[in-house]
């Protein structure tokens, strides 16, 4: 397709006819990168454990690998979300559930209860009453880290609140009880360290990192993409964006809006799907024109 070729004749028909062409061309292509960034990841967090507590490793170098690993375990289980790895009935399906299951471990997020609510942010993106991550909304981005901060909080109108009621509303009530166990497990490590002479260790190798990863994730997954300025709606639930840091240490949201309208286009490949769909999501109404 001709990027500069003027589609203002085109009908709506035709411009999602010719994004599915280009969307066709990037699904269904296995995330090797995800993969080996999960799983390594994963392995690279629980190698902070023997390395800090027998002093081969400074503990303030453990606090900033740490808190890089907690902040990467999400993304790699976002793909196992949405089945990238492999759909259901498929050979590789064990390894999809894998990835899922064990990589936010760091988080302290079970797999199970991060797919239910994240299907149900897809289906109602930036509604104030059914988006289970609407409560990171704010004005300012200062705003979204007090945002963020307070979701954490035990309270009525806390995020967690948020997620359970969502856990309700499709009937899966189940999954509140295992984010209780996860949440126990999680306190029960940490007041064993404490009590065995590794408190040090608990908070900064896992708290701490967990409260920063958690903020950042906050930051650049659910407030960037989906600022004030978003609406409801295909083409105007997210957008794209130019971020100072960049694409990666942004989580790759810079073209989050090719993840909205397609969820099964790897990570990887949101960018190249973007520069082929964006005269077509511009002639659409989207908000691309930042990046």
């Amino acid at each position: 397709m001709d990027i500069t070729a003027d589609l203002t004749d085109k009908t709506e028909t035709e411009l999602r006819a010719m994004e599915r062409a280009i969307a066709k061309k990037h699904l269904d292509k296995f995330p090797y990168l995800s993969l080996c960034w999960g799983l390594g990841n994963f392995i690279c967090w629980l190698s902070m454990w023997p390395l800090v507590m027998t002093g081969v490793m400074p503990m303030w170098l453990g606090l900033v690998i740490a808190s890089i690993n907690v902040a990467a375990s999400y993304l790699p289980s976002h793909e196992a979300q949405h089945s990238i790895f492999a759909m259901p009935g498929k050979p590789l399906r064990w390894l999809n559930e894998l990835v899922g299951h064990l990589t936010p471990i760091p988080l302290v997020m079970p797999f199970r209860v991060l797919r239910a609510t994240h299907l149900e942010h897809h289906k109602y993106a930036n509604n104030p009453e059914l988006d289970p991550d609407y409560g990171i909304h704010a004005d300012t981005a200062w705003g979204a880290v007090w945002a963020s901060i307070q979701w954490r909080q035990p309270r009525p109108e806390g995020g967690e609140h948020r997620y359970a009621q969502s856990l309700k509303r499709i009937g899966r009530e189940d999954l509140i009880l295992e984010s209780v166990v996860f949440e126990l497990v999680y306190l029960a490590i940490l007041i064993s360290l404490v009590w065995t002479g590794f408190a040090l260790e608990a908070f900064f190798l896992w708290w701490l990192p967990r409260h920063i990863g958690i903020t950042w994730l906050h930051f650049y997954l659910a407030w960037f993409p989906h600022n004030p300025s978003c609406g409801e709606g295909r083409y105007s639930d997210t957008r794209s964006f130019k971020s100072k840091v960049g694409n990666i240490v942004s989580g790759g949201m810079q073209y989050h809006i090719v993840h909205h309208l397609y969820p099964r286009i790897p990570l990887v490949r949101t960018p190249a799907a973007y520069r082929e769909m964006k005269p077509i999501l511009k002639t659409m109404g989207a908000d691309v024109d930042a990046i």
